[in-house]
């Protein structure tokens, strides 16, 4: 958990408007990892909630910002003391539940899932001890596939099938249900117009190997998406394909490349540690 300023008298809860930017992101910088993502997004988007695509709600402490929590498509606590995470639980009851997942450090999402849970369960599935895992370099012995490379904007159509296969097969249900893969095929199109998706496509052109940068700022990025066409798997292809995008994200991104796997996917986790990624600490989600 984040250290925080010591605690004085006054203390209150409200959401944030875009005057309250340095503030917020003083507190996001006390963990530029683990906050990778909200932190990437405030940056592009600031503070106001249409932009955002939600609320930032800020617990102060004596008057000082000191804990935050996203309230938008996902539930995110950040840096949030055991106070501010009661005053988060009281505000996400008033407001109904409009996420479709909480994810968070463990300890804090934990415990805001406890909070929550009598009203807003039961959960599709809750994934307790998620590893987050680090690395500020490329690996020694492995070297990065040659055939990973960005994605191209008019290779969109090949990409697609490819995301919501892994999206389907990591979160248990497809991205294109609700809005018809609007807001997904949105996200995918973000995501390789910013030259951050990634992929390794056969003779036939179909994706072999992807990966995305799903988050970045000056300071860390986060790799997600990792998926191996289910034909190829088992050929070697993981790990090399991991060291290929680590080489973009180490060299065009940021100094420091984070990820954060199941704890049951084994194979994944042993690839990551052949790449040189270590287990920092551990995220838990809970899917709606």
């Amino acid at each position: 958990m984040c250290e925080a300023p010591p605690v004085l008298t006054q203390t209150t809860s409200r959401v944030l408007e875009p005057s309250d930017l340095d503030a917020a992101l003083a507190v996001l910088d006390r963990e530029p990892v683990a906050n990778a993502f909200v932190t990437s997004r405030v940056q592009v988007a600031g503070l106001d909630p249409w932009r955002l695509g939600g609320e930032m709600w800020g617990w102060y402490e004596g008057g000082i910002l000191t804990s935050l929590c996203y309230a938008g498509a996902n539930l995110v606590p950040i840096c949030a003391t055991p106070r501010a995470i009661r005053a988060f639980a009281d505000r996400a009851r008033r407001a109904g539940r409009r996420c479709s997942s909480i994810v968070g450090p463990a300890d804090t999402t934990a415990e805001l899932w406890r909070l929550l849970e009598p009203q807003w369960g039961p959960a599709r599935e809750v994934r307790r001890h998620q590893p987050l895992m680090v690395t500020d370099r490329l690996p020694e012995h492995i070297a990065p596939d040659p055939y990973v490379r960005r994605v191209r904007k008019d290779e969109m159509e090949t990409i697609m099938p490819a995301c919501v296969a892994m999206f389907t097969e990591e979160v248990g249900v497809s991205p294109l249900a609700g809005d018809g893969g609007l807001l997904y095929q949105a996200r995918v199109a973000e995501l390789v117009g910013s030259g951050r998706s990634f992929a390794r496509f056969d003779a036939d052109g179909k994706v072999v190997f992807k990966a995305e940068i799903g988050a970045a700022t000056d300071r860390a990025c986060q790799i997600q998406g990792v998926w191996v066409a289910p034909e190829h798997r088992g050929k070697g292809l993981a790990a090399p394909g991991m060291a290929a995008v680590l080489r973009y994200a180490l060299a065009d991104v940021a100094p420091v490349a984070s990820l954060y796997v199941n704890d049951f996917n084994t194979p994944a986790r042993r690839t990551y540690e052949r790449v040189g990624f270590k287990e920092v600490g551990a995220f838990m989600s809970v899917l709606f």
